[in-house]
């Protein structure tokens, strides 16, 4: 029999181990289970040509072996394996010396699902130590991870600039105060940066695409699409809405909630276990879910003003339409757009924010109730 093995992939999460046998075009295989082992010959294309392979392997734990599923196609064998109880194996085979052909698939390694949108999908949130170890017994070092290393620049480089534009805000607001003539100084000071800084955090509508972050785009397009087209569709389109007395107050909200968000983001996906991190990430923990419930309405109720504002200019200075008969065949009104916009975006949109945050509050923070059976409606009903 030949001595020869094959490269043998592995992951696992609480409750399956995940087997990637690196053969091609298998024949005459044959593959055992029991409690504790597996073993394998088969004949087939590896690191040594097309020969015949061998491998036994003895598991950490005990596994169900009945309930073992084997996968054959023309590039690899899979097999997956049922722990017999769940947790997480700090190795796969019971001794600390493992052979050279076993190795870690850091590209299958799947954490527990979380329930939050903006957690990032990686083990090292669950588990940092059990995986860093394997990672180091396995390449020598540890590899960061590229879309972690991603989100804690961008989330970086998104902190600073709200930083920057929020002390433009807080320096313009010291010198005048909330008086008519900071409404005409703080837009040419800070709109042109925030419109530039909310082009760039459309990039957020993307990571959950790509995978960067869980959950769904349509929270992160809501939030963002809707501060752009402020931004985009009212104030610079119409400038005499610069100068009114609610944009110091939403240009506050936003930057005071992103300023917490990017800061809880940063403490959420480092791995240093710093002091600072262990009595300030709580706090920031409970800003992060609570802060909102101030800034969203306020922010809510400036952009709907802006909105209602420049629906009035537009009834007494019509312009940004088309009319038929024109060569498009077609007809545009940019103000019965911002009316609909109004009823069936902004307000919808707005209660959908409100409910996902509220729900992100009670998995964070605690409790138990639903949104549409919140305390006062149930004291109220008896």
């Amino acid at each position: 029999m030949s001595s020869l093995s094959p490269f043998v992939y592995w992951a696992q999460n609480e409750n399956k181990i995940f087997l990637k046998i690196d053969l091609k075009d298998v024949k005459n295989h044959t593959i055992d289970f029991e409690s504790k082992f597996i073993t394998f010959i088969g004949t087939g294309r590896g690191a040594y040509g097309y020969e015949q392979y061998n491998f036994t392997l003895q598991f950490f734990e005990k596994i169900k072996e009945k309930d073992s599923i084997v996968k054959i196609n023309d590039y690899c064998i899979n097999v997956t394996l049922i722990k017999q109880e769940s947790g997480w194996w700090p190795r796969l085979i019971s001794t600390p010396q493992k052979p050279l052909w076993l190795k870690i698939d850091f590209d299958k390694w799947q954490s527990k699902e979380e329930l939050l949108d903006e957690q990032v999908n990686a083990v090292t949130d669950d588990y940092p130590n059990i995986y860093k170890n394997l990672m180091k017994n396995e390449l020598g070092y540890v590899k960061e991870d590229f879309k972690a290393v991603y989100l804690l620049f961008y989330n970086l480089g998104m902190l600073s600039a709200f930083l920057y534009a929020g002390i433009i805000i807080a320096v313009t607001l010291a010198k005048n105060g909330f008086e008519e003539s900071t409404y005409t100084k703080l837009y040419p000071a800070v709109g042109h940066i925030l419109c530039i800084i909310h082009l760039f955090q459309a990039l957020e509508i993307m990571h959950p695409i790509f995978g960067y972050v869980k959950g769904s785009p349509l929270m992160p397009f809501l939030q963002i699409f809707g501060r752009i087209f402020i931004l985009f569709g009212n104030l610079e389109f119409e400038p005499k809405l610069q100068k009114m007395p609610v944009i110091p107050w939403l240009f506050l909200a936003w930057t005071l909630s992103d300023i917490i968000r990017y800061i809880y983001y940063i403490f959420h996906t480092a791995t240093s276990k710093s002091s600072v991190q262990k009595y300030a990430y709580p706090f920031i923990k409970w800003l992060r879910y609570t802060a909102w419930i101030v800034l969203y309405p306020i922010g809510f109720l400036c952009e709907s003003l802006i909105v209602f504002m420049n629906i009035l200019h537009l009834h007494n200075s019509p312009r940004f339409y088309l009319r038929m008969p024109n060569p498009y065949n077609a007809t545009f009104d940019y103000l019965t757009f911002l009316r609909i916009y109004i009823l069936l975006i902004m307000i919808p949109g707005m209660y959908s924010l409100i409910k996902h945050m509220y729900k992100a509050r009670i998995k964070n923070l605690g409790g138990q109730e639903p949104f549409h059976k919140i305390a006062f409606l149930k004291n109220k009903a008896k």
